[in-house]
């Protein structure tokens, strides 16, 4: 019987197995996921008890998440789970049981490059109380390096201007004549909101789609 809580998103043996020294990011002190520098925290993937570990609170501090219910967290979390391409990554405080950061590897499986996966980096976030701690270098470089495990020929991510000088010092790199990300939003998940389509930066490891 699996208690609540225990439940992981996917197999957490995965990021014993990352190698932290083949990231280009420069840590001081150096840390990794298995010792990210403070026996309090913890990188683990997600868990179906996050829920009350403030998960969608610390989201919160990224985008507007709307209301998720207990219930929608659990039922989006199983889907994740069965389908198998959500690599959901956080970093917990132990000491009082919090959700501090959190970054998710989306899986695409294509057709081209031999029916390859490409991997991309989605909702980044670190508690704005935690600085100083590496930890958003942390948590991008882990997930980085588990797309690179599971076998991703590319890794991209798209991003606002000024972050950029991050995100290219852990090996992102802006393609020339092919860094442009366009978006259509919807209003209602029907009705199409005009004038919302934009062109954003697109980072990538590895090369063109």
């Amino acid at each position: 019987m699996v208690v609540m809580g225990e439940e992981t998103l996917y197999d957490p043996s995965l990021l014993l197995e990352l190698d932290f020294h083949k990231s280009p990011a420069k840590f001081e002190p150096f840390i990794s996921a298995a010792h990210p520098g403070e026996p309090w925290m913890k990188v683990r993937p997600l868990q179906d008890g996050d829920y009350e570990k403030g998960f969608i609170q610390l989201l919160g501090q990224l985008t507007a998440t709307g209301t998720v219910t207990k219930t929608q967290f659990l039922t989006r979390f199983s889907q994740m789970k069965a389908l198998g391409d959500y690599y959901v990554t956080v970093i917990e405080d132990t000491r009082s049981k919090t959700i501090i950061g959190a970054a998710s590897l989306v899986i695409e499986r294509k057709f081209i490059r031999g029916c390859g996966l490409r991997g991309r980096l989605e909702d980044v976030v670190v508690n704005n109380t935690y600085r100083g701690k590496q930890l958003g270098k942390l948590i991008v470089v882990t997930v980085t390096l588990l797309a690179n495990h599971l076998g991703c020929y590319k890794m991209s991510l798209d991003c606002k201007d000024k972050l950029i000088p991050f995100y290219t010092s852990l090996g992102y790199l802006l393609e020339p004549g092919n860094s442009n990300s366009m978006t259509i939003r919807y209003d209602g998940g029907s009705k199409l909101v005009s004038n919302l389509t934009a062109a954003t930066n697109t980072l990538s490891l590895e090369g063109p789609s």
